[in-house]
C-alpha cells in the first residue's frame, strides 16, 4: 500500500542570542500520511535547533523564513530510524482504520 506524505508546520519558538534576534530555537509539525482508498494517519512531532550554533553569515532572518526553507530543517533531522518511526506510526494509523468491530452475530 502506498502512503503519499504532507508535512506542516504548526509552531516556531524564538529566542535572541547575542547577535541575532529571532533564532529559531522549537519547531512543531505535523506529517499526515494518505493511502490510495483516502485513509489518513497523522504524526506529531516537535524538532529544536540550537540558537547558538547559528552562523551570522547563513542566517535568514525571521521575516524572510518560507515553510519550505524551515521544512528543510526539519527533514534534515527526522531521517534513518527516526524518520521510520514516523512513518510506521502513520501507517499503524491507517491500519487501524481499516479494522472492523461488527457487532456480534448473535446480537443483532
Amino acid at each position: 500500500m502506498a502512503i503519499t506524505y504532507t508535512w506542516e508546520i504548526t509552531e516556531m519558538q524564538t529566542v535572541d542570542s547575542d547577535s541575532l534576534d529571532d533564532v529559531v530555537m522549537q519547531t512543531k509539525w505535523i506529517k499526515t500520511g494518505t493511502d490510495e482508498t483516502g485513509a489518513t494517519g497523522k504524526f506529531t512531532g516537535a524538532t529544536p535547533f540550537n540558537p547558538k550554533s547559528v552562523s551570522p553569515d547563513a542566517f535568514t532572518p525571521y521575516d524572510q523564513l518560507t515553510e519550505t526553507i524551515v521544512l528543510g530543517w526539519i527533514q534534515a533531522v527526522v531521517v534513518d530510524k527516526y524518520a521510520e518511526h514516523v512513518n510506521k506510526k502513520i501507517a499503524d494509523e491507517i491500519a487501524a482504520k481499516t479494522i472492523k468491530k461488527p457487532a456480534l452475530p448473535w446480537t443483532a
